[in-house]
């Protein structure tokens, strides 16, 4: 069953992509990249707010007393399956979102003429670059997780942009 177009699919791994390579690269290369990361981001955040339905952040971002309840049932391992995004997965997306705008910010505010060679501001833009490789961590763990606990592979889905047809149990609002 359809769920990931591909612009959420696109942009999903071009980020991957740019910030992997942002963290071995310096100079301009590296600058570049953030630039690139940061209009992923922006053009993924405006396709979440008028993209199709699995993409938009109304879908799957949930408030925070549904995704304590859902974080509780996956405790318990009783936690529902979902067709896309699960409400932990949705805050995760926010948060990665949220921290690739903030890392590209403070790369940019280094290379300003009042801000560069500013040591505090360098320091920052590493630190945060390191929240955002423990964000990317945990993300990947997640989808492990699920994975593995709804015998599917969401690494394949977010590739081809299909699920298996929702089942019994499963939500797929």
């Amino acid at each position: 069953m359809p769920v990931w177009d591909a612009f959420v699919r696109l942009a999903h791994w071009a980020l991957v992509c740019c910030v992997i390579a942002a963290w071995f690269a310096r100079g301009v290369p590296h600058e570049w990249l953030g630039y690139a990361a940061l209009v992923i981001v922006l053009l993924r955040i405006g396709w979440g707010i008028v993209g199709p339905r699995y993409a938009r952040f109304a879908q799957f971002v949930r408030g925070a007393s549904y995704t304590a309840a859902y974080l509780h049932r996956v405790l318990g391992r009783k936690e529902e399956r979902y067709l896309g995004h699960n409400p932990l997965g949705g805050w995760m997306t926010m948060a990665l979102l949220s921290m690739l705008i903030v890392v590209s910010a403070s790369g940019w505010l280094a290379t300003t003429d009042r801000y560069w060679g500013v040591e505090w501001v360098q320091e920052l833009h590493e630190a945060l670059a390191d929240v955002l490789v423990a964000f990317a961590l945990v993300h990947v763990g997640g989808v492990a997780y699920s994975s593995l606990r709804h015998r599917e592979n969401l690494v394949g889905a977010m590739l081809n942009g299909r699920k298996r047809a929702p089942g019994p149990g499963d939500v797929f609002e």
